[in-house]
């Protein structure tokens, strides 16, 4: 008797038990509830506008955007537009083979700031030659210039890649030289961009193989803040 007894109160313990683990690992309800997490929208988009005369020339910040609401900062010089809409294997693209230096390509909303916090992301499509990389870089509503540890490019052919903005580390950009500067950053505000693009930390090397990055279309997917 003692032992069907205890054989019961077993059994209501372990149902017990079973019923506050399935509890604690259920998502909290009501009042209290974490906040749902959801993507941003696309933010904006871009994939550069050819001219009528075609083929490869210096880029024309009033004539090289197919978005009407955007603005195109180039800092650094020689950064050249090529390539048909026409063409899979030969994008409209900017190139930065001619850089003598390192150079930055920005976009900028005439209308708002991109949030990119949470699950904020890039989406390119890139290639490079030789050891260079595409990598992301921002302008804070305050000016300061940040560049990502991202690095994307491939020397084979065209790729499309994303990524998320929460995963990237940064370091400080001096924008006049386009140089990295000081340590990483710890846990930039991220809430009110004003500038978003990429960079070449590698001066050209001119035609043919050897160092240079192609960015061809760009998103960003992130939540807008009026200005």
């Amino acid at each position: 008797m003692r032992s069907h007894a205890t054989a019961v109160l077993n059994a209501a313990l372990l149902a017990a038990a079973l019923t506050s683990l399935v509890s604690a690992q259920e998502p909290p309800r009501g009042r209290g509830a974490a906040p749902r997490v959801t993507r941003p929208p696309l933010f904006f988009r871009e994939e550069w506008k050819q001219t009528a005369a075609g083929g490869e020339h210096p880029v024309n910040p009033s004539e090289a955007l197919s978005n009407p609401n955007l603005e195109l900062k180039l800092y650094g010089k020689e950064v050249l537009l090529t390539g048909s809409a026409q063409d899979d294997n030969n994008p409209i693209h900017l190139w930065t083979g001619l850089c003598a230096t390192p150079c930055a390509v920005a976009l900028r909303d005439r209308n708002n700031y991109g949030d990119l916090t949470g699950l904020a992301r890039i989406r390119w499509v890139t290639k490079v030659s030789g050891f260079h990389q595409v990598r992301p870089i921002v302008k804070l509503a305050d000016g300061t210039w940040l560049v990502g540890d991202h690095a994307d490019g491939s020397t084979v052919d065209w790729l499309q890649s994303d990524f998320s903005l929460a995963e990237v580390r940064w370091l400080r950009l001096d924008i006049n030289t386009v140089v990295t500067k000081g340590n990483i950053v710890d846990k930039p505000d991220l809430g009110r961009v004003d500038e978003i693009g990429f960079v070449d930390l590698t001066p050209g090397s001119g035609h043919g193989a050897g160092g240079w990055i192609d960015v061809a279309a760009i998103e960003v997917f992130a939540k807008p803040i009026k200005r």
